[in-house]
Formats: C-alpha cells, structure tokens, sequence
C-alpha cells in the first residue's frame, strides 16, 4: 500500500485494514494513547489520519456496544477516519476489554490502514509544508486509479454525515440542555449526565429555536470541516444570542460557530491542532491547562466585536484557544474539556457551565 500526498511525496508501506483506495486530507495527532476515542472522533470524518506515537494496536479494541448506546470509550457509533496511518502496527494485544485487533477493527467497517511508514518524516513533512490532501493507494493499481477513490465532500455534506438524523432526549435531571450536534463526541452528552441534567441532542440542521422554551441553556458541539460552511446554524445562534436568556456555551467547532454568530471570523491553520497534550493558558486567571484538542481553524482575535473577548490562548502557538461574552453568559473554548482517555485539567467548565443553568 501507497501514501500519495498532493504535492507528490510518496510512501511505501504494509496495509493492515480494509482494502480500498481513499482519499481525504492528511493529518497528524500526537496522542500516545485513545487510539479507539481518536478514531470513532466525528472531527476526523473525511481525513487520514497520521498517529505520531510509533507503536499503536497493542491494546486491542473493546466489542461493539449495542445500538442507541452512547456507553465508552467510543465517542460514535461508528470508525470515522477515511483511513489510518501508523509506524508500527501491534497485531497482538492485550487489555481485559480487548475483544479483537485494531486492524480486523478497520477492516470490518472498511477503514485501510497503513503502516511500516516513516511517520516522524510525514509529520515533520507536514508541519513544514501543511496538511494536504492525499490518497491511500493499493500496490496492484496505477497512480491513475487515484481518481477512483473514495473521498468525502468536505463543504455541507460531511456535516450532515456526522450528524443524527433525528432528535434524541436522554434523561438525567430536572434542567435540560439542548445539544447542537454537528458530530459531537458521546462523552459530551456523558459529562453532561453526570452532573444531573437532562440532554437533548439535536442535529444541527433541525429548527433548533422551536426547543428554545423545554431547554435552559445551549451547548454546540465539535464537528469536522470549515465552520464557514455552516451559515444556516451560524443564523440560528445569531437569534439565541440575540434572545439573550440562556447560556450559550461552545466547544472546538461550536467555539467557531458561536463566534462567527457574534460577528467575527475564522481562518485555516497550517497543520492544525491535534493530540492529547496542548497547553493553554486562561487570559484571566493566568492559569495554564493541559488539554485534548482536535482541529484546523481558529478564531481571528483580532475581529472579536465589541463586548467580546479572548478567553484562552494556545501557549505553543499564540492562537485563540476560547472566547467570552463580557455580558452575557456566552462562552466557548477550541479544545475539549469532555476529553477521553484525558487529560481532564478543565472538566471544571461544564460545572461552570450547569452552575448557569
């Protein structure tokens, strides 16, 4: 099997997936653990994922949980990588939950997977040059079957492949919040729970302002592509804002949207952000965190309208890391405080945000 990236760069390896040629964009997570949480991540929908940690398979993967269940350590319903690229893949493996391999895994929802690579070049390759897209390719065809692979379109239609298809009411309290799903990650919904209030998780495309009277606060959840893709629900929380009644709160993609709802705009990194170990830091309290984040854009600081302010910043980079409202209870952070396998330095935020209930 073939990595062909767009800017020509080729790789040789070993596949250990399904066998199929794909296409989608090329990216690099630096976690060295989750690879399970990783790959059922919506976020990843559409790309090709890269896993920086050399060795990945070595504690299997748990059975299929069963249907309507939102149980971990899966964060969906489903594999939502194009395809995964690792260095050395670990057939044998050993956790009491295990109850297959990582490759039969992929193979069985047909995800290729690819390894033997060099993925300290690849990841070097792509911090200096951006991510890109790329297509896995089988040894047995031309650099022309590349045409014929499967890709996903990353415009409107991948958020609606992410999303539910209907309205679904999970109980766990007296309160109730309304969840915007635009491929939001189960252990939302699970952190939700355990601080005693009720879920209801909408797909994003709904006519979310009809819930606006049952619920007593908003989350918008994370999800893959551009959050300038998603004018429609970017209209819907311009008039819950406007409303002004109820907390608003945002997570990775939700953060985007909720700032693109108050007026400012978003751009495209050049690799993104993605693993289990990016420190921010709280502009306000000057306390720094180490979180779990997965995405390509970020907010603009610099076109934050007026009432509006930075909340947290990337250390590495200086990127915005979260917004706030300096009147209202409207906030939103790019990294994810749900996070699974961890770190869990900023579970806090949804205490905060059910305290405003």
């Amino acid at each position: 099997m073939r990595l062909i990236l767009d800017d020509g760069t080729e790789l040789e390896g070993v596949s250990f997936g399904a066998n199929r040629a794909v296409r989608g964009e090329v990216v690099f997570n630096t976690g060295m653990s989750g690879y399970v949480e990783t790959l059922t991540d919506p976020s990843y929908r559409g790309q090709i994922l890269v896993m920086t940690y050399p060795s990945i398979g070595n504690y299997g993967v748990p059975g299929d949980r069963c249907a309507q269940s939102i149980a971990g350590p899966f964060e969906s319903s489903r594999i939502q990588v194009q395809g995964l690229i690792v260095q050395s893949y670990s057939e044998s493996f050993s956790h009491h939950r295990a109850q297959r391999s990582l490759g039969d895994w992929l193979k069985s929802q047909g995800i290729p997977g690819i390894c033997r690579i060099d993925t300290r070049f690849l990841t070097r390759h792509l911090r200096e040059a951006g991510t890109m897209p790329g297509h896995l390719l089988q040894d047995c065809g031309p650099h022309s079957l590349a045409s014929s692979a499967t890709a996903v379109d990353m415009t409107t239609e991948v958020f609606r492949q992410v999303a539910p298809a209907t309205t679904h009411r999970y109980e766990g309290g007296r309160q109730t919040v309304l969840l915007v799903d635009v491929g939001a990650k189960d252990n939302i919904v699970r952190s939700l729970l355990d601080r005693g209030v009720s879920v209801l998780r909408a797909p994003w495309h709904a006519d979310l302002l009809s819930y606006w009277p049952e619920v007593d606060g908003v989350l918008i959840g994370n999800g893959p592509g551009d959050p300038a893709n998603l004018w429609e629900l970017t209209d819907q929380v311009k008039e819950m804002l406007r409303r002004a009644d109820k907390p608003v709160f945002g997570i990775c993609l939700g953060n985007q949207i909720l700032a693109l709802a108050a007026g400012a705009k978003t751009f495209k990194l050049p690799y993104g952000h993605r693993g289990l170990n990016q420190p921010v830091q709280d502009l306000l309290t000057r306390r720094s965190f180490i979180t779990s984040q997965n995405h390509g854009y970020a907010v603009d600081n610099d076109t934050l309208p007026h009432g509006w302010e930075p909340w947290f910043v990337n250390i590495n980079d200086g990127t915005n890391e979260g917004i706030r409202s300096r009147r209202q209870p409207f906030f939103g952070v790019q990294f994810h405080p749900e996070a699974t396998p961890g770190p869990t330095d900023t579970a806090y935020l949804f205490d905060d945000f059910v305290n405003q209930l």
